[in-house]
């Protein structure tokens, strides 16, 4: 039986988050730990870290130690029509860590929805991350947004490509100050400005989403009709006290095609979960289908609720030198099997720490 005990914060939430994606008909992808690195250099923009440790292998390939697990699964993902794959993944990948600034290695857990996903796909995808972060800790928020609704709010502005940038930085950034400026500059019309102006603000509800973007240009409408859609199912599940609409998360309308979402957790200043549609990624990879997905950071989690204990041992036990090696076993059998730890040493060690230390004789424990 596995004693949780013993288990780091991270850890215990690999173990979770397996058996919540099983239970939902996701199998599991096993990858290789390295990937041929022209993979990673054409799709860099979907990385979330620019640091990519490369070799030579004996063939003369340059290859990377993976950064990333989704563009794999995409890469040996099937494509054919009417077909959907439900895959999850505990994989280590290779980045920069955001503590250390140093290449480390990272367990990384996640799932991804590939194929001709609809309208339930997302939801489900969307249902199972709110629900991730929720085995970890009750403490947490999702922001979720739609990028095509994004892009084409922004693409019916009629706007040159520069200001688009910018504009989409400034949403980005929560600015209505840039945005002010480029409106008073001229760059953006006034029924531009009060849209774009709109997207720099959080959200509640579905109802003022739609109040916010109702009757703009017809090629927006679908997208905001998909977004509404999701929220609506999310209404009915009773996520929305954990989710709230913001626009701002939506940072690469290059990959991401619709639903966009982060989740984060209390104590922690980054988000641990992120994901969305990408398929855009999938068309610039070369695959029709479409696909829904995210990817829980579980580097962000690895101190995160872990108790620091004020002692390294609950019991050590100083053994006598006539006590049989089978007697000692016993006895730390005993112990150990009611989740103690317990270390046999022939003599203190003043650097250990320890609840109760014990003498170990052969007529049994003593109190040392």
């Amino acid at each position: 039986m596995l004693n949780e005990n013993i288990l780091k914060n991270d850890e215990k939430a690999v173990y979770s988050l397996r058996s919540l994606y099983r239970r939902f008909g996701y199998s599991r992808f096993k990858m290789s730990k390295f990937e041929e690195y022209d993979l990673y250099v054409r799709n860099k923009d979907f990385l979330i870290s620019d640091g990519i440790i490369t070799f030579t292998d004996t063939n003369g390939r340059l290859l990377a130690l993976k950064p990333d697990v989704t563009l794999s699964i995409i890469k040996n993902a099937p494509d054919v029509k009417g077909h959907i794959e439900k895959l999850y993944y505990n994989e280590n990948v290779y980045r920069i860590s955001k503590d250390s600034h140093s290449f480390k290695e990272i367990t990384q857990t996640g799932l991804e929805c590939i194929g001709d996903i609809g309208i339930y796909d997302i939801c489900e995808v969307l249902y199972l991350a709110v629900k991730s972060l929720e085995s970890i800790d009750e403490n947490y928020i999702v922001d979720i947004a739609h990028a095509g609704l994004v892009s084409s709010l922004i693409n019916a502005c009629n706007l040159s490509e520069n200001v688009k940038a910018t504009v989409l930085e400034s949403i980005q950034n929560k600015s209505i100050d840039e945005i002010t400026f480029l409106f008073q500059k001229g760059n953006i019309a006034q029924a531009a400005y009060d849209i774009i102006s709109k997207l720099i603000s959080t959200y509640k509800s579905r109802a003022e989403v739609f109040d916010a973007f109702n009757g703009t240009d017809e090629s927006v409408q679908k997208e905001l009709n998909e977004f509404l859609s999701i929220c609506s199912a999310a209404e009915e599940l009773e996520l929305m006290g954990k989710l709230r609409i913001d626009f701002s998360i939506v940072n690469n309308t290059s990959y991401y095609s619709g639903l966009v979402f982060k989740g984060y957790i209390s104590g922690i200043p980054t988000s641990v979960l992120s994901g969305g549609q990408y398929d855009k990624l999938m068309k610039k990879m070369g695959k029709r289908s479409g696909a829904v997905g995210f990817a829980v950071y579980l580097d962000a989690l690895e101190r995160h609720g872990n108790a620091q204990l004020d002692y390294d041992y609950d019991f050590v036990i100083l053994k006598d030198t006539s006590c049989p090696s089978a007697q000692i076993i016993r006895t730390v059998e005993s112990l150990s099997a009611n989740g103690f730890s317990v270390i046999v040493l022939s003599e203190l060690d003043s650097s250990i720490r320890y609840k109760t230390l014990m003498k170990l004789t052969k007529n049994g424990l003593e109190g040392a």
